[in-house]
């Protein structure tokens, strides 16, 4: 029998598409075992700003391919990590629709998500860890000691992003939300490189009707029934 990991090693994947809660469920999974939570998302993001910050339009390969190797990645040791950009913070940077649109176009470039996989990697190295995107369980860590993959209706999922804009002060229609939800799914689940699509060893979850301490509940069952004892 394999021997089961001890809590604090434990390497949890958490994928899904926009809106589906894996970012919150990830956060307060990570909380609840003192695992470090990575956001794989604000790393394709932190490039993404990297790019724009240097003029470089994210089709251009070419440019993007020189800037890598000049772009360093880090996060803060905290509940909430912040993502550092060359030491820099841009946390709030990264969040702006310039940066998300340009992070939805980079993620389909190849270099890019080789050279993210790496450092997602190296973040992993020696279990502790939480980590949530859209090829986690796929491709970034196939040999987790859990896989969850959360989805939602994309009605739900637009009411979630609507909600969070509005409390942000933003106006923007929910239709509008909905469309563009609709077609970041169609360049996620189509892409030649690592397409978004569940784990064949993940648990797949439904959240739309789901609050916020349901899922919780749900993962932490998920975690005493098939990973290490926990309390």
């Amino acid at each position: 029998m394999t021997a089961r990991p001890a809590p604090s090693r434990l390497t949890i994947a958490i994928d899904g598409p926009a809106g589906a809660g894996k970012s919150t469920a990830a956060r307060d999974l990570a909380a609840a075992l003192g695992l470090r939570y990575v956001d794989t998302g604000a790393m394709y993001r932190g490039v993404a700003w990297a790019a724009v910050r240097a003029g470089i339009p994210p089709d251009d390969r070419r440019q993007v391919r020189k800037l890598l190797p000049l772009t360093r990645l880090s996060f803060s040791d905290e509940k909430y990590p912040r993502l550092f950009v060359n030491g820099q913070d841009a946390s709030t940077a990264i969040r702006t629709p310039d940066v998300s649109q340009a992070a939805s176009r980079l993620a389909t470039v190849p270099e890019v998500r080789t050279f993210l996989v790496r450092a997602q990697r190296r973040l992993a190295r020696g279990g502790g860890v939480v980590m949530e995107g859209r090829d986690i369980g796929t491709v970034v860590l196939p040999r987790a000691d859990l896989k969850f993959f959360l989805d939602a209706s994309v009605e739900e999922r637009a009411r979630r992003r609507w909600l969070e804009l509005r409390a942000a002060g933003k106006r923007e229609s929910r239709a509008a939300i909905e469309t563009a939800i609709r077609e970041r799914d169609q360049r996620d689940r189509t892409r030649a490189v690592s397409p978004l699509r569940a784990a064949p060893d993940a648990v797949v979850l439904d959240t739309t009707h789901d609050p916020r301490p349901r899922v919780k509940r749900l993962l932490l069952g998920w975690v005493r029934r098939k990973g290490p004892r926990v309390r």
